[in-house]
């Protein structure tokens, strides 16, 4: 299994602190998917720009995908470049694979959802069942990227301790863009409001 799809099991077996958003998600993926490359040694940090390194042999289609999907010629791509482009609709591809996979399979689920609208559920799977014991064990990367989709709050009290270095690096950029993520969404809430506000004119409903 790779981390990304750890991740994603993660996110549609526990609770989020709020309802996850598939672009919230997305960018997450990316992001999971980029220090899984790291490790794999697929890609270094030069600053905040990712130079491709040897391509490794991956099973995983999605991750090789990703491998693939690497600038490989100056300027090189930066991880925010990255995260916005990789991830776009990211999470569509995890799902759809793990959908064609039989991880997932489709029913009415009780109680708080995952996401919006969803009614998919998680087969009980060794992938499940690996993820589960990552998460139990409180894996530094799975815990940080979950913690930033608001899940498992109550396990981040004390952040875990990710190692300082490329790995960090993504991890944070990966915060900053969720954040600017939910500033773009409240700005253009707020943009609707206030249009809204114009059509109505004073005093209307």
């Amino acid at each position: 299994m790779t981390t990304p799809r750890d991740l994603l099991i993660v996110a549609l077996d526990e609770e989020s602190s709020r309802p996850l958003e598939r672009g919230d998600l997305s960018l997450a993926l990316a992001g999971a998917e980029l220090t899984d490359l790291l490790t794999a040694q697929a890609v270094s940090l030069d600053g905040t720009h990712l130079v491709p390194g040897y391509r490794p042999t991956i099973a995983d289609r999605l991750l090789d995908e990703a491998a693939g999907s690497l600038v490989n010629r100056t300027p090189y791509e930066t991880v925010d470049d990255w995260l916005w482009r990789r991830g776009r609709d990211l999470s569509t591809a995890y799902l759809a694979a793990f959908e064609e996979e039989g991880q997932l399979t489709r029913q009415r689920r009780r109680g708080r959802r995952p996401f919006r609208g969803s009614e998919m559920v998680l087969a009980d799977t060794p992938a499940r069942r690996a993820a589960t014991d990552r998460w139990a064990a409180e894996e530094p990367v799975l815990v940080t990227l979950a913690a930033s989709l608001g899940i498992g709050d109550e396990r981040t009290e004390s952040p875990p301790d990710v190692p300082e270095g490329a790995v960090a690096t993504v991890l944070g950029a990966v915060d900053d863009a969720l954040r600017q993520l939910e500033f773009e969404r409240q700005r253009r809430a707020l943009d609707k409001a206030a249009f809204d506000n114009v059509w109505r004119g004073p005093g209307g409903d």
